[in-house]
């Protein structure tokens, strides 16, 4: 028997509670969708309180609707929660104590981003004693893969090919919101980075906001992510950058040797 789910007998944390029951259903069946009427049928809800929560998920970013199934599958903003809460568990585990050391050795503000598609996502931002004021990027903040130092290392640790599949998609976004970072700029960006071992960020995004940038690996040589420093062009000249260069391979090294401790741990 179907409840019924009117809206004026529904409290709000009963709506909430439904919400995520309903989230929990998509996210088991994310990679093929479910069904709207599977949904009812699951969830033991009518159709038009499933239809009417699944509005509110999707306006939320939470959940989305393929074009031609209809089926449900989990949203971009669920896929953020979901590094986010890496805190715990993960990457962000294993590189939680270089970005302290990394902050308050500096005196920056040091960056954990991993890749997600065409896009590099920041898990986690720790200040130091001088933060930058910028706050573009901040955990959940994603940007096109070249944009911001530890994005770039990133972009630079793939193959030649794929480098030119993500410019090409990036193309637009580029252009109109990163107009110092055209295709032929980007390119430029990365066989530097290439040539030189790490990224450099040179204001390029906002003029005062300097970042350097090397990417992670996990033992496979897999790409896994990339730290960065940012801080004001006044506190990343030489010969100050290169004592942060040296600490941020550091700390880049002991992160990677707790991935192949991890992985080496495993059954």
């Amino acid at each position: 028997m179907k409840h019924d789910m009117a809206e004026p007998a529904m409290g709000g944390a009963q709506s909430v509670d439904r919400a995520l029951a309903l989230l929990g259903l998509i996210g088991r069946h994310s990679a093929q969708g479910v069904t709207l009427s599977a949904l009812v049928a699951q969830s033991g809800l009518n159709k038009a309180t499933v239809r009417r929560l699944l509005l509110a998920l999707m306006r939320a970013g939470l959940v989305e609707q393929a074009a031609e199934s209809r089926a449900y599958h989990l949203g971009e903003e669920a896929y953020l929660l979901g590094l986010m809460a890496q805190g715990r568990h993960g990457l962000l585990s294993l590189a939680m104590d270089s970005l302290q050391r990394l902050a308050r050795s500096t005196g920056d503000a040091a960056f954990l981003s991993v890749r997600r598609g065409l896009y590099a996502v920041c898990l986690h931002r720790e200040d130091g004693a001088h933060p930058i004021r910028t706050y573009a990027l901040m955990p959940g903040a994603h940007h096109p893969l070249g944009v911001g130092a530890g994005s770039l290392a990133m972009l630079a640790a793939l193959p030649d090919a794929e480098v030119d599949a993500v410019i090409a998609a990036t193309a637009d976004e580029l252009r109109d919101s990163y107009p110092r970072l055209g295709a032929d700029d980007l390119r430029a960006h990365v066989a530097r980075t290439r040539a030189d071992g790490y990224s450099i960020n040179p204001g390029l995004i906002f003029e005062d906001s300097w970042g350097l940038g090397v990417a992670l690996h996990g033992p496979d040589g897999r790409l896994v992510g990339a730290l960065s420093l940012a801080a004001i062009e006044s506190r990343m000249r030489a010969p100050r950058r290169d004592e942060l260069l040296h600490a941020l391979r550091s700390e880049a090294g002991k992160i990677e040797n707790r991935l192949a401790q991890g992985s080496a741990s495993q059954p």
